[in-house]
């Protein structure tokens, strides 16, 4: 980092009141809920053409939104339903089971998503920038007083009052010195995925063929007997929006730091290498697949865990499989611990769950938003503060979007009372997000289906 006299000569582009760094799931929903009934002038920055992240980058469903079992109860509300009731207004949803266990998912159209995120944000009066990248923080007295840019049109500064740090990879934080734990320094970091594509599917012939089961079984011969070289003996796929489509995640690049631009690169194309061993391997041994091909890889390849900011409070394994409850929390998550990591052989993907008991759900509290000290900022998505294990529970989207809100909700109030991100009332926050229709408590009502818990809920 610069120091503030330094960054003086730098122009300024902005001041607002709240900056979030990183459009995805997170930070659109911060930006959305800091400007939520406020005059508060907020600015949400992105360094890709578009917002959403994971949610248009790289997948097509939101886990998270239900918990697992026969019994679904819906613990996420808001700001995410609005979400999805604009995908679903233009017809662009479905629900469908997670493979593993993990709950209804809601699948959706992402290019139909990318234009929700613009409507919504823009309705809201939040400020857009992409093609924007964060290259430095201001910093002064010890705390952060603005952001330093880069763009086609050269370097800015952007001053604030408050930051909220929704990058994925903690980029504000560790720029501020800020600390945090680097996926791989404690336990083994969690693999990367290259998410694909493929058209002209015949989804009939492979549903009649044994579907998910016997995509599996033919997965595991392939490896066991080396007729293809795949990278690991369980994967999925599942149908897309669009007809005669799917999407998978099935690559697995092992042993990557992805804050670290050479691995990355090397990451990048030994997913898209894994991705045609797959093309092929479908094709010759998967019925419905023989006329299908890749259409499209993610925009990046998906990276699970980077850095984790040192909370006020860590979220932890017990705290999930316990079903702990905070007097400070501001969401509830659902979904199983879900680790992926290499298997001692290094040859297949070992992925370890923990469900949490009796398809109950448990709390998350606000500290884990806080990073620990600080009253200038929050970290939210997959940089908050939680254990590697926690953290494999709580990077659902759903979960990702919930903490936005919060975090968007924290930050105006912050400057409605005038006191720090370690000050602001919980009483109120928590009121807060009732009235904007986030679930705090355990739902008591089961539905039939995941669609009825929908339907009822939103």
């Amino acid at each position: 980092m610069f120091n503030f006299l330094v960054h003086e000569k730098i122009p300024l582009f902005a001041e607002v009141d709240v900056l979030v760094v990183g459009a995805g799931s997170a930070g659109c929903c911060a930006a959305l809920a800091a400007a939520e009934g406020t005059r508060h002038r907020v600015l949400l920055m992105e360094r890709y053409a578009f917002a959403g992240g994971t949610s248009t980058q790289m997948l097509d469903t939101f886990y998270g939104f239900f918990t697992p079992g026969d019994q679904p109860r819906k613990v996420v509300g808001g700001i995410p339903d609005r979400v999805v009731d604009r995908l679903d207004a233009a017809d662009a949803i479905f629900l469908r089971p997670n493979t593993y266990g993990a709950g209804t998912g809601v699948n959706y159209n992402p290019e139909r998503l990318k234009l929700v995120w613009d409507e919504m944000l823009a309705e809201a009066g939040v400020r857009v920038l992409l093609h924007t990248t964060l290259i430095d923080v201001e910093m002064f007295g010890g705390a952060i007083h603005g952001a330093v840019i880069w763009t086609k049109r050269g370097v800015f500064r952007i001053a604030a009052k408050c930051f909220i740090d929704a990058s994925g990879d903690a980029d504000l934080c560790h720029l501020a010195g800020l600390p945090y734990e680097k996926a791989g320094e404690i336990d083994p970091a969690q693999t990367l995925t290259t998410t694909f594509r493929m058209s002209n599917v015949d989804l009939a012939a492979y549903e009649k063929a044994g579907g998910k089961k016997m995509l599996m079984e033919r997965m595991g011969e392939a490896v066991d007997k080396g007729t293809h070289p795949l990278p690991r003996k369980a994967g999925s796929l599942h149908k897309m929006n669009a007809q005669g489509c799917v999407s998978t995640v099935a690559v697995r690049v092992t042993d990557v730091d992805a804050t670290n631009f050479e691995q990355l690169t090397a990451a990048e194309i030994e997913g898209r290498r894994q991705a045609f061993i797959y093309e092929r391997f479908f094709r010759e041994c998967v019925p419905g697949f023989a006329d299908s091909n890749i259409i499209g890889f993610s925009h990046q390849i998906g990276v699970r865990e980077t850095r984790r900011v040192y909370g006020e409070y860590r979220l932890t394994r017990n705290d999930c499989l316990g079903v702990a409850r905070f007097d400070d929390s501001v969401l509830l998550c659902g979904a199983p611990i879900e680790d992926h990591r290499s298997a001692p052989d290094g040859k297949s993907e070992e992925t370890i769950w923990g469900y949490i008991p009796n398809g109950n759900a448990y709390d998350v509290p606000y500290r884990t938003l806080v990073p620990r000290g600080r009253d200038e900022i929050w970290a939210i998505g997959r940089c908050f503060s939680a254990t590697h294990e926690a953290h494999a529970s709580c990077r659902s989207m759903a979960q990702t979007m919930a903490m936005g809100q919060a975090a968007g909700l924290a930050a105006a109030l912050s400057l409605d009372e005038n006191t720090g991100a370690r000050g602001v009332p919980i009483s109120k926050l928590q009121g807060r997000l009732r009235d904007l229709g986030a679930v705090l408590e355990m739902p008591e009502q089961v539905a039939e289906t995941a669609a009825d818990s929908w339907s009822k809920n939103r």
